[in-house]
């Protein structure tokens, strides 16, 4: 599968906004937006003018890019999400939000989503009491999901856990444990990311 390996700053930037992909450094002064926030290129300090298109197309590859998927898997959530019952967008996000690498995220167990999903394909993570190694594994209520017992003692998730932000409503997370459980589905007003999901539903309804 073909895979974005630059920059992950140059990632923002083309987008305006952060989009926290490398965890901690986002919060600092070192964050490329707050140093440079111009579109990378060199055309990048041109101002122009943003179609409607432009705007929706721009929304879906922030969302593309902030949970770090291809077009084709993106695609199959939207699917997935306008069969749902329900409003699509929320939906799209939701089943954004239950992929089991933004899970380990959200816990605090990995520094960033790309971390995160490094941590689940190196085998470090179990689904109740099962190992699974596939990032885009979708938990349900209920899941408990915890670290490998050799892997706790790592010097990562130590240091993860101690600098991790708050952890969001839907997740309930024992940090002397190293395990977190799923206590209810991710509504619209627990994903606090800069993203209209309204945009992208209308830019695939043409």
């Amino acid at each position: 599968m073909a895979k974005y390996t630059g920059p992950s700053c140059r990632l923002c930037r083309r987008e305006g906004t952060k989009l926290f992909l490398k965890g901690d450094r986002c919060y600092t002064d070192k964050c490329a937006i707050s140093r440079r926030s111009t579109n990378p290129g060199q055309h990048g300090q041109g101002r122009k003018k943003i179609s409607e298109y432009g705007n929706q197309l721009r929304e879906k590859q922030k969302a593309k890019r902030t949970y770090g998927i291809m077009e084709k898997q993106f695609r199959r959530y939207y699917r997935i999400a306008e069969r749902t019952k329900g409003v699509t967008g929320e939906n799209l996000l939701q089943i954004l939000e239950r992929r089991l690498d933004n899970v380990i995220f959200r816990m605090g167990f990995g520094g960033s989503r790309s971390q995160a999903r490094q941590i689940v394909l190196h085998g470090h993570i179990y689904v109740n009491g099962r190992k699974v190694n596939i990032p885009s594994y979708s938990v349900e209520v209920g899941d408990v999901i915890s670290i490998k017992e050799r892997s706790k003692s790592s010097a990562l998730f130590k240091e993860n856990i101690e600098q991790k932000s708050a952890v969001p409503e839907w997740l309930k997370v024992d940090t002397e444990k190293m395990e977190g459980q799923v206590i209810a589905l991710p509504t619209r007003e627990d994903i606090d990311l800069p993203i209209e999901d309204r945009l992208i539903v209308e830019l695939y309804s043409k």
